[in-house]
């Protein structure tokens, strides 16, 4: 499919990925994002900023939303928005009434010309140019997990887990004040740079040893210098464990890997051995160094364990790596929708969503037949 065929003839659409901390902006069939940013919005009443899905009703979050996408396109991309293609990348999970507030803003306010909505686990697939995956979106809320099959998501196989950036950080504020550092230096910026900066996550072996109770020798200490002056002692042991939450085990067996497990299992039988060897992590946690070294073993030792090796028949488990950073790689997945030519006939339309103000719904059949991947 070409890429610039026939948007190079036009205004190259704009595309968006709003994440829950950070935005990712730029133009279709380009390889990188030209910003990311936090998702962010001044308030005024106080002179601070606040997140941008903080709000309490939804006229609140539309005039959020209006001023958030106001510095969208005339501080970072530069570009009016009038008559122009956008597209966004969002989970097939995202609240409607988030959905039709967004297109509602971009419409009637922007009057943009056309608006493309594309669900997140399927576009990734297409930076790798593979339409069958396990999808494990790894963000700031939660992880998600939804098999993808010949560029159909199975949603009846979706699973999440509450554990995600946000989590870990709260994880490593808790066992710092434990230590004795003042919560006044532990803002949520410096507990994010001190997890991509020192953390990690164990082996299996390791891990195992942790779980016995027969710890191994700790890493070395890291000191953390916050704000030019104090500096925070970073414990050897917090920086090899705090990760552990993502492999916790408990009687739900909820822990990432089991989640991982389960949506295979509840695939078809003949999809399941395709599925368990296109596994591909995405969103910001998944960049943590050693976590996908350490999903494979873990994996590979729970489908011979008693929960699963009389209903799995799986004889290996295979991981694609991403082409790009694996925060941006569901914007670049839109990116490349948003620049063939075989999706141009999906776009919602101004005057379409003039007659009738809706958006399509991914777990709608009926939408679905109308729009099919």
């Amino acid at each position: 499919m070409p890429l610039y065929g026939s948007v190079m003839q036009e205004k190259l659409p704009v595309v968006l990925d709003i994440g829950t901390v950070y935005t990712k902006i730029g133009f279709a069939a380009e390889a990188y994002p030209r910003h990311i940013i936090p998702t962010k919005v001044f308030v005024s009443t106080n002179g601070k900023t606040k997140n941008l899905f903080e709000y309490e009703k939804l006229s609140e979050f539309y005039d959020q939303m209006v001023d958030f996408l106001q510095e969208v396109f005339f501080k970072y991309v530069l570009v009016s928005p009038k008559d122009r293609k956008v597209v966004l990348v969002e989970s097939s999970f995202n609240p409607t009434a988030i959905r039709e507030t967004i297109a509602k803003v971009l419409f009637r306010h922007f009057e943009v010309s056309s608006l493309l909505f594309v669900p997140t686990h399927l576009v990734s697939l297409s930076c790798l140019a593979v339409d069958t995956a396990v999808v494990v979106d790894l963000g700031y809320k939660e992880t998600t997990i939804l098999p993808v099959y010949c560029g159909v998501q199975i949603l009846n196989a979706f699973n999440s887990q509450e554990y995600g950036g946000e989590k870990i950080h709260a994880e490593i504020k808790k066992q710092l004040l434990e230590t004795g550092v003042e919560e006044e230096y532990l803002t949520e910026e410096v507990l994010e740079d001190i997890k991509v900066r020192t953390c990690f996550v164990t082996t299996f072996e390791r891990a195992q040893q942790y779980r016995e109770e027969k710890p191994p020798t700790a890493p070395p200490d890291v000191e953390y210098p916050v704000h030019g002056k104090e500096i925070i002692k970073i414990p050897g042991k917090l920086r090899e464990t705090v990760m552990e939450i993502f492999f916790a085990e408990d009687n739900d067996n909820s822990s990432l890997p089991h989640q991982i497990l389960d949506a295979i299992l509840k695939c078809n039988m003949d999809m399941r051995k395709i599925l368990a060897e296109n596994i591909f992590l995405i969103g910001g946690t998944s960049m943590i160094m050693g976590l996908m070294a350490r999903l494979k073993s873990e994996l590979l030792y729970l489908k011979d364990s008693n929960i699963y090796k009389d209903k799995l028949y799986i004889k290996t488990m295979k991981f694609h790596k991403a082409p790009a950073k694996s925060n941006f790689t569901a914007w670049l997945g839109g990116s490349i929708y948003g620049g063939t030519e075989s999706v141009l006939n999906k776009y919602l339309c101004k005057a379409d969503y003039s007659k009738c103000p809706r958006v399509p719904d991914f777990i709608n059949l009926d939408d679905n037949k109308a729009c099919s991947w």
